[in-house]
């Protein structure tokens, strides 16, 4: 597949890199020295120009492209270069946006801009924060199959009740199936004989129960729709979170020291408390009894804004922090810093465009611990070499590094087993190991 990429950032930079070994890939940004770094640092073809402009289009050899990915970080602009590559080539295009108002509008109305996909970043890290902190402990959560699977990374510490046992003496619920265990650079696939150690870092995929129940055991104890949720930031990200625990029962609170933001916030969220405040003020935070909340999401423009908050919120002892990190570069601060999970929105967006482009026709993917691994969920056709026959024969022709974790068959979950026979129609949530995505292309 050719696939021509619109903006070197970092949500192209992503897209570009991920997918260099397995497509042609052509990107192009105004950035001469970006420009010059993708061509000696990756095995791309890079285009100095902009990308609204026909000529700098067809000097990528637009008339050749598979799929037109358009991330640069301008709402607008992203839309203008889909609507112009449609005029001159036959391609599927892509735009990323920020901000819901182009994307609901788009979802109303998909003729509305010559976009084919349209993805809005600022909705999917909502949904990403949400749905990490409605589970404790996770660091990483996703759903699959319309939320009847799903898939969620917990880091092991001597605390838990999981560590120092091996897989089959847990005794998790039928539904789960622990897919890998990232151990410091070792990615391990676990057998019942594995031991679970401390600092390791799991991966479970299985019913919506299932992994609650895990997460209850690691992070000894649970959460009700009663549980304290601060957010600090009354931003877009910040008011789509509020948005998704108010319709799932929860009354959220947010702290927005923007008095416009704030009288915006209070007006748009019937169930959600909005305290006009600076969300780093101690003073203000004491008064308030922040000590209480059982979880703080800072959601703030700034990175340095969102550690800050953080890590006063952990000076306070709360139960667990998220932070949204605009830069990757940056995460590995937070963590070390001592946030519990953060979300970062490029991640999210190139996660989602990834999905148009690979060869095995997949429903979802989630990419895990810096594109080490990925959760795939494909639905199993009649030409697959899965199709009716039993797991344990199917994974004999799979390559070393996939896991079946789920099996979904007309809306129900099925126990995966070595006797399983695989349907067509069949969705499967597989995980597999980054180094074996082009076997795994091959035969499936």
């Amino acid at each position: 597949m050719r696939i021509l990429v619109v903006g070197a950032g970092e949500v192209g930079q992503t897209i570009a890199t991920t997918l260099a070994e397995l497509h042609e890939v052509v990107v192009v940004d105004c950035d001469e020295r970006l420009v010059e770094e993708l061509t000696y640092a990756y095995d791309v073809l890079a285009v100095h120009g902009d990308g609204r402009d026909i000529k700098t289009l067809r000097e990528a050899e637009i008339e050749r492209a598979d799929l037109v990915v358009a991330c640069t970080d301008d709402d607008d602009v992203n839309t203008v270069i889909c609507a112009t590559a449609t005029t001159i080539a036959d391609t599927f295009t892509i735009a990323r946006v920020r901000h819901r108002t182009l994307s609901e509008t788009w979802n109303d109305h998909p003729d509305a801009f010559g976009v084919d996909f349209m993805v809005c970043t600022n909705s999917l890290t909502s949904e990403a924060a949400f749905r990490i902190a409605g589970l404790p402990a996770a660091e990483e959560v996703d759903t699959f199959v319309n939320g009847l699977v799903r898939m969620a990374a917990f880091e092991i510490d001597d605390r838990s009740p999981l560590g120092n046992q091996t897989v089959r003496e847990i005794d998790l619920d039928e539904s789960i199936t622990i897919a890998a265990i990232f151990r410091d650079d070792e990615l391990i696939l676990p057998t019942g004989e594995t031991v679970i150690r401390s600092t390791d870092r799991i991966v479970v995929i299985g019913s919506a129960s299932g992994v609650t129940s895990v997460a209850d055991r690691v992070s000894l104890s649970s959460r009700s729709a009663s549980d304290e949720v601060v957010i600090a930031g009354a931003s877009e990200i910040g008011l789509q979170i509020a948005q998704l625990f108010e319709e799932h029962g929860y009354h959220p609170w947010i702290i927005e020291q923007d008095p416009d933001r704030a009288r915006n916030a209070a007006e748009a969220l019937p169930k959600t408390t909005v305290l006009e405040e600076d969300p780093a003020d101690v003073g203000f935070l004491e008064r308030e009894h922040i000590s209480d909340a059982d979880i703080v999401i800072a959601a703030l423009p700034q990175d340095e804004r969102n550690l800050l908050v953080s890590l006063v919120a952990r000076q306070f002892g709360v139960g667990e922090t998220v932070a949204i990190v605009e830069h990757s570069e940056y995460t590995e601060l937070f963590e070390t810093a001592g946030v519990d999970v953060t979300v970062n929105p490029r991640e999210e967006t190139a996660e989602e465009i990834i999905r148009f482009t690979r060869l095995i026709p997949t429903e979802k993917i989630v990419l895990l611990d810096h594109d080490r691994a990925e959760v795939i969920e494909i639905v199993v056709t009649e030409e697959s070499i899965l199709a009716d026959r039993e797991i344990s024969d199917s994974t004999a022709n799979l390559p070393e590094g996939v896991i079946i974790g789920a099996i979904a068959r007309a809306g129900e979950l099925v126990t995966p087993r070595g006797t399983t026979v695989l349907r067509p129609g069949d969705h499967v949530v597989l995980f597999v190991d980054a180094d074996v995505l082009d076997e795994i292309t091959d035969v499936i």
